[in-house]
């Protein structure tokens, strides 16, 4: 199984990205979807964030809104605090940023609630901003890719994300890539059961050929970083972005990979 290098990987991710995704970005949906996943499980919030935006749309329509009905709009997702950053933020953008959000992640970071995880996702998800983000759907497809079924530690992988990230002269923009390794991590390179055929990195990927030989469990599971297990109200966080993906497309269905 021969080996890929930087080049090789940007382009593969980023022609399969541009073949089967929606351009999602909406900053908005993105920033309240890491909101709510700071604290809270996947089917806690799959439901509060479809009806929170029935009932916010905008980015403005929180701003004007009563703390009162933001709280209630969150009820069900506990930790009520993240509800009061969130209209804070909306305030603060409207106030002092004309209603749009920032696109740095300098100045994300400047906003309430925001830490450096939900900076570096909305700035990368929402603006194609060329900033390193890991998520557990990247670390899998890229230890699988990297290191076969024989997983180095999270700080290795680490390492590789922050390498990897995409320059200008990449045949993927930031965004693509990580979007794109996001995604093939929930649909194609699966925890327990990867569907290797469907991959744009199976010519490449060292875990390939043994996870294809019966795609035996225990291989899949040892090709997985290892992370200590999350607590109940934290869930599987990287998991829902695919789910809010689904929500997004919904909510913006002329909206395709590479506009505007």
């Amino acid at each position: 199984m021969a080996s890929a290098d930087a080049h090789d990987l940007h382009r593969r991710v980023g022609e399969w990205y541009r073949a089967n995704a929606r351009d999602l970005r909406d900053p908005y949906a993105i920033l309240v979807s890491e909101f709510m996943l700071q604290q809270t499980q996947a089917s806690r919030a799959a439901p509060a964030f479809e009806a929170f935006l029935r009932t916010f749309p905008t980015l403005q329509a929180l701003a004007d809104a009563e703390p009162g009905a933001v709280i209630r709009a969150w009820a069900g997702m506990g930790y009520n605090q993240r509800a009061v950053r969130l209209h804070r933020l909306a305030r603060t953008v409207a106030r002092e940023h004309g209603g749009e959000l920032p696109r740095s992640v300098d100045e994300l970071r400047r906003l309430p609630g925001v830490g450096p995880y939900t900076a570096a996702a909305v700035a990368c998800f929402a603006f194609g901003a060329n900033v390193p983000v890991a998520d557990t759907n990247i670390y899998r497809v890229l230890s699988r890719v990297l290191y076969g079924v024989d997983a180095p530690s999270r700080a290795v992988v680490d390492r590789r994300v922050a390498e990897l990230t995409p320059d200008t002269d990449s045949p993927s923009t930031p965004q693509e890539w990580h979007q794109g390794l996001m995604d093939l991590g929930a649909s194609v390179c699966a925890a327990a059961k990867p569907r290797c055929m469907l991959c744009p990195l199976r010519e490449v990927c060292l875990a390939a050929d043994a996870l294809q030989d019966g795609a035996r469990l225990a291989l899949a599971e040892a090709s997985i970083p290892y992370a200590p297990k999350q607590g109940r109200y934290e869930g599987s966080t990287r998991y829902y972005r695919g789910k809010t993906a689904c929500l997004q497309a919904r909510r913006f269905p002329w909206r395709r990979c590479g506009s505007g």
